[in-house]
């Protein structure tokens, strides 16, 4: 059997402190396509996962895995997967769980009682329109293009130091335990700088209270702020997820 994986938590989150071998429903929550939740068990772990029938995994299945791993993230601890993750077979989601069980287990451990928070500053300095204008290397070698090749690098670091700066003075503000930082071009050729905060569930509160004093600080950026949400941008690197493929 095929099963389509959400997220990796905490047994015990289901059954306390009894013990399944085989998978076991979950209720009251609806995966994708309506189809109904399991948590597959593996040791102190459960794999949440509904039974996968090949198809088109749309907008509205982007929605409804979301929406598993935000309610599972109501009552414990998650590693979610990324969407359109599929084992084919048994054993292999068994393998996967076997191959990662340290990594899993640290990260639940560490990400216990945590959650993930999202800024989106736009930045409105004019100064930066030109710099976030990527350079059109030519396409013969010579020295035009070690010309734009230079001119492109300057740009890139200026953007680059822009953003750690702001990502500093955001750092102080908010106080994080760890903080992840993109930054982009947005649709008006400015600068859109996404940061992930990682936080103790217990200060969401004073985080959010934090946002009124951000605004006054910077005030070259419009802030978006967002959450708490799973710690998507959290997980352990580099996992071995044998027999998984992503539709």
């Amino acid at each position: 059997m095929a099963w389509y994986a959400y997220c990796i938590t905490e047994q015990k989150a289901f059954l306390g402190s009894a013990r399944s071998r085989r998978p076991f429903p979950v209720d009251g929550l609806n995966g994708v396509r309506g189809s109904q939740v399991f948590a597959y068990p593996s040791g102190e772990l459960a794999v949440i996962v509904s039974e996968y029938m090949p198809g088109e995994l749309n907008q509205q299945a982007v929605i409804e895995h979301a929406r598993v791993v935000s309610d599972c993230f109501r009552n414990t601890t998650v590693l979610p997967f990324r969407f359109g993750t599929v084992f084919d077979t048994d054993e292999a989601l068994r393998r996967a769980i076997r191959s990662n069980r340290k990594a899993f287990t640290d990260s639940v451990s560490r990400l216990k009682g945590k959650a993930e928070m999202h800024l989106k500053l736009v930045v409105k300095d004019g100064s930066l329109r030109e710099a976030m204008n990527d350079i059109e290397l030519p396409s013969s070698v010579g020295g035009e293009y070690l010309c734009r090749l230079r001119e492109k690098a300057a740009r890139h670091r200026e953007r680059q130091t822009k953003a750690r700066a702001l990502s500093v003075q955001v750092n102080k503000l908010f106080h994080p335990l760890q903080e992840e930082v993109s930054c982009r071009k947005n649709d008006t050729g400015g600068m859109l700088i996404d940061i992930a905060h990682l936080i103790d569930e217990k200060a969401v509160e004073r985080y959010q209270n934090s946002y009124s004093s951000a605004a006054r600080q910077l005030k070259n950026c419009e802030i978006l702020i967002s959450g708490p949400w799973p710690p998507y941008h959290f997980m352990p690197g580099k996992l071995r997820t044998p027999g998984s493929t992503n539709s």
